[in-house]
């Protein structure tokens, strides 16, 4: 019996992107939410590659190199500890390569870069009934009750952003 080889972890390189986009997909029917998934590997390319990224990604890739699993994230900032964090957006491993230790491996790889950094905080959502939650509780991880999120986006985004004032306007008493 052989066991299962421990994935790699690596930075996302311009040829992962279509199976990283895959893998975004799948996430989003795992999480019941196919049709609100509109990414494209050339909206991915730009955000990980472009000129100024602001998303970063890290790939777990099997001993072909082939991606089983990713996290996407970018820069938070705490205006109270004064210093940057890891907002995690999403974490997928493929089904066949759970199990493998991809999922801790890469949260440990985005852990390792906030303490080296000097990040104090590496934050994500999980939708409340992922059986993920005994994985993160195990690592330590603590939910964040207190805060509750929210989102302004469609036309409640639209009209909000229609009552802004052009910049260095004041408004009128």
């Amino acid at each position: 019996m052989t066991s299962p080889v421990i994935p790699t972890i690596r930075p996302a390189r311009p040829e992962d992107v279509p199976a990283v986009v895959a893998m975004v997909h799948e996430l989003a029917e795992y999480e019941r939410a196919p049709d609100q998934c509109h990414l494209t590997a050339e909206q991915l390319t730009s955000a990980l590659f472009g000129t100024a990224p602001a998303l970063y990604g890290h790939v777990a890739v099997d001993e072909r190199d082939e991606p089983i699993g990713f996290a996407l994230w970018f820069l938070n900032f705490s205006t109270w500890a004064g210093v940057h964090g890891i907002y995690l957006e999403d974490l997928y491993v493929r089904p066949a390569a759970r199990g493998t230790g991809a999922g801790r491996l890469l949260l440990a790889t985005l852990a390792d870069i906030c303490v080296r950094r000097g990040y104090q905080r590496l934050e994500w959502w999980m939708i409340d009934w992922n059986p993920a939650a005994g994985f993160y509780a195990s690592i330590g991880a603590e939910p964040m009750s207190e805060w509750v999120p929210y989102r302004l986006s469609g036309d409640a985004l639209r009209d909000l952003a229609g009552t802004a004032l052009p910049a260095g306007t004041r408004p009128v008493d």
